[in-house]
């Protein structure tokens, strides 16, 4: 076949290094050029590259997941379905959800196979007449990928426990229990039609509801589809309507653009910062008897602290709990959700240099502070009326409890008093176990 001149020194693997380096739209335009280079471009090894790049895809598929009949082919099929898209931002919106997929695969299964699949162009236009809005760009590609959370059966209709299936997960203290999922188009049509009547907003409101508990506890997340803005209800939600932003302001941008490469929007952001936190393992799975959820209490340092005093670890994190909030009151504006996990090393319980095989919980004092101000300090027995008695190497015990706060920030700690054996039969004097500061802030990202 004949060759172009000038490329008539350049053997077969150079001129696949050179279309390797262009890119996909370069690699269609040299094909233009010549029999030859057209033949060069067409190589599957080099769009099995490019699929890698730019999809991260190792076996070539449509972006349903069908067998495609090659690399070339399956870029062409992803291209197409998303033409109407700036190509980086599909790129964007694909690895948020293989980062999602790929955590809730390794590690939680169950809430992965609630995934819906991909929504059409149709249904996507079928909600923004319905509710005449019109979606931020990131967030209608979203729903292209997955269509929110399949809730039914014992999931759906187990409400007295709880479905804890939510891909965003939660946190409970006393009987308060959250657990947010993502909704699919069709409730959030539902969803959104009767908030916006029970609320009194204005039927040119451009607030959908996108993600709630699916829990007995009222959690509700609105996306305003004019400024890309995510929000959370307070506790005056249904009283006038307050809210609390979820993202911050300045990383959202280009909302609606349909060119460039800079579209964010509240919803993408939120959920990429949801996929690193779980990726980094801030926040992960948690067990209680047959009850597996995604629990938001931070679990590695600075959000969570720790520490050991004579073999007993405690450690403590705090959530903000938005749908508590009151922004109109001074005294008691924010309220945090606080875990204490405490164990017993297998070393056991070490006093003077005695070790002990057991000991057991009989006082607790703690000190709240709102930014550097002691607001409260208090002393009093047991914790949640509980007295637990820690072994060596049990799992650890675990308690939630919560405390109000005037600031968005602020902090606690104090410490417990144990007796070696138990209470009942002690083995000797009791001892003071640290519990080392830990935050009480509202973050950036509110989940």
């Amino acid at each position: 076949m004949e060759r172009e001149e000038g490329l008539d020194g350049l053997g077969d693997l150079a001129v696949h290094i050179i279309l390797s380096k262009l890119g996909p739209a370069d690699n269609v335009r040299v094909s233009c050029v010549s029999k030859w280079l057209r033949l060069s471009a067409s190589d599957d090894s080099l769009w099995a590259q490019f699929c890698l790049q730019d999809l991260h895809l190792s076996t070539p598929q449509d972006h349903h997941g069908n067998r495609a009949p090659s690399f070339k082919a399956a870029y062409q099929l992803w291209r197409e379905a998303f033409a109407m898209y700036p190509w980086p931002l599909v790129i964007r919106v694909k690895r948020c959800w293989d980062k999602l997929r790929k955590w809730l695969g390794d590690n939680f299964p169950e809430a992965e196979a609630t995934l819906r699949r991909g929504a059409s162009e149709s249904e996507i236009e079928q909600l923004q007449t319905l509710l005449k809005v019109k979606l931020p760009l990131p967030t209608r590609l979203l729903y292209r990928f997955h269509d929110g959370q399949e809730l039914t059966g014992q999931e759906h209709s187990a409400k007295s426990r709880g479905s804890l299936l939510g891909i965003i997960g939660g946190y409970s203290f006393y009987h308060h229990l959250v657990n947010v999922y993502l909704l699919p188009i069709s409730q959030v049509i539902v969803e959104t039609r009767g908030i916006i009547r029970h609320l009194g907003f204005s039927r040119r409101s451009k607030y959908i509801v996108v993600a709630a508990s699916a829990a007995y506890s009222e959690k509700l997340f609105f996306l305003n589809c004019t400024n890309g803005q995510l929000y959370v209800g307070t506790r005056n939600l249904h009283i006038d309507g307050e809210m609390i932003q979820c993202v911050p302001n300045a990383l959202i941008r280009s909302v609606h653009d349909l060119h460039g490469d800079r579209q964010l929007d509240a919803m993408l952001l939120w959920l990429e910062e949801h996929g690193r936190r779980l990726e980094d393992g801030i926040i992960k799975v948690r067990e209680e008897g047959n009850v597996r959820s995604i629990s938001q209490f931070p679990e590695v340092a600075p959000l969570c602290s720790s520490a050991v005093t004579n073999g007993v670890r405690v450690r403590a994190s705090a959530v903000f709990v938005p749908e508590f909030a009151d922004l109109q009151d001074e005294a008691e504006k924010y309220l945090f959700a606080y875990s204490i996990r405490m164990s017993l090393l297998p070393e056991g319980c070490i006093i003077d240099g005695k070790t002990f095989n057991s000991c057991q919980l009989n006082w607790r004092h703690w000190i709240i502070h709102a930014n550097e101000d002691i607001v409260s300090d208090v002393d009093g027995e047991a914790v949640i009326g509980q007295f637990p008695l820690l072994y060596p190497g049990e799992d650890e015990f675990v308690y939630e409890s919560c405390t109000p706060l005037s600031s968005s920030s602020g902090s606690v700690e104090g410490s417990f008093i144990f007796v070696p054996g138990r209470l009942a039969e002690p083995k000797g004097n009791s001892f003071e176990v640290q519990v080392a500061r830990f935050p009480l802030r509202q973050p950036d990202y509110v989940f």
